[in-house]
């Protein structure tokens, strides 16, 4: 099946750790929110790192350093060293680096994660819109950036410098729930600009790019929370995705999905990567996985049987994409989903 016409989460007999050499694993939302480790995530991400499977992690936040990155891993009991954690600041940098003289200034607003990927690619990082800088590079901040550094990009872009954003996640999960992402900053500029940035992070060919040439992954599995970002950024470089429900996507996003954001493999936590996925199949007019069948129905998507919650989903998913083909499916799932303890 292409994953142009995917119209049901895809099986696996063999586990996904031995099924895939790498793990190209998400952060925020996947292995840990608010800096606290997800529940199942560290004991997972041990076992399947002691199958030979290696560990990669890959995310939009531009915040902190690969290495400031590796140790809050390490603390939370998954060991990991910078080389392990690939960031859209450094896939932002080598955008940046490709189109502006080795040695130029380029104006910040973010954090030290993004100044350091600058530095590494021979770019010297700068404060003011008044030091004459060849790009502005914006990249989450944390919660603490003043709004003083919005103004400098502004006044740097509006005098016609370029400008490259990390990322566009309007979102980010914390401790506390839902919070703004660099997207949401971004429109910020944007609104006092009229400008667009060129964006690096996923789900744009530069992350990708990014993750291969520090990776050297050859049968890859993309882990991630979010839709529009982890897993149509595995659709757009051709690779297998693995959705996790522990961020910000639910089950009713799931079902809505449009073809670029329809995952190949979908699981509660990491817990998923240890296990084989369950076959989705045609049954009685409907869509089958384990003890659930999926129809749609009277104009609403509809579930029968009993099981494991994540089946039903699963024959959902098969349900709605079916019913959505290349669009995205708007039928009523709210009763069918009310059956599932996610």
């Amino acid at each position: 099946m292409s994953r142009q016409s995917r119209t049901r989460p895809d099986s696996s007999t063999t586990a996904l750790n031995e099924a895939y050499d790498t793990a190209l694993l998400d952060l925020d939302g996947v292995v840990y929110a608010g800096g606290e480790a997800i529940a199942h995530a560290v004991a997972s991400l041990g076992t399947a790192r002691d199958g030979g499977m290696h560990l990669a992690y890959v995310t939009n936040n531009a915040l902190r350093t690969p290495e400031a990155v590796a140790r809050h891993l390490t603390e939370l009991g998954v060991p990991a060293d910078g080389t392990d954690v690939i960031t859209s600041a450094q896939a932002v940098s080598r955008l940046i680096a490709d189109q502006v003289p080795r040695g130029a200034r380029v104006l910040v607003i973010g954090g030290e994660g993004l100044k350091a990927a600058l530095r590494e690619r021979g770019l010297e990082p700068v404060d003011s819109a008044d030091d004459d800088p060849a790009a502005v590079a914006q990249g989450y901040g944390g919660p603490e950036l003043a709004w003083a550094r919005f103004a400098e990009a502004a006044y740097a872009i509006n005098s016609g410098v370029p400008w490259f954003a990390s990322n566009t996640d309007l979102t980010i999960p914390s401790a506390r729930g839902i919070a703004p992402g660099n997207g949401a900053a971004v429109e910020v500029v944007r609104i006092a600009t009229g400008a667009e940035p060129q964006v690096a992070g996923k789900p744009l060919p530069p992350m990708h790019r990014e993750t291969v040439l520090r990776t050297g992954a050859e049968r890859p599995l993309v882990v991630g929370d979010r839709l529009d970002t982890d897993i149509e950024g595995a659709f757009n470089g051709g690779v297998d995705s693995l959705l996790v429900l522990t961020g910000v996507t639910d089950g009713a996003q799931l079902l809505a999905a449009k073809p670029e954001h329809r995952p190949v493999y979908v699981d509660a936590d990491l817990r998923g990567l240890l296990t084989g996925q369950p076959e989705v199949t045609d049954r009685d007019g409907g869509f089958g996985c384990g003890g659930w069948t999926a129809f749609v129905r009277e104009g609403e998507l509809a579930l029968e049987g009993d099981g494991q919650p994540l089946d039903g989903l699963r024959a959902l998913c098969a349900a709605a994409w079916t019913d959505a083909g290349d669009g995205t499916c708007e039928r009523d799932a709210g009763k069918a989903l009310s059956r599932l303890d996610l």
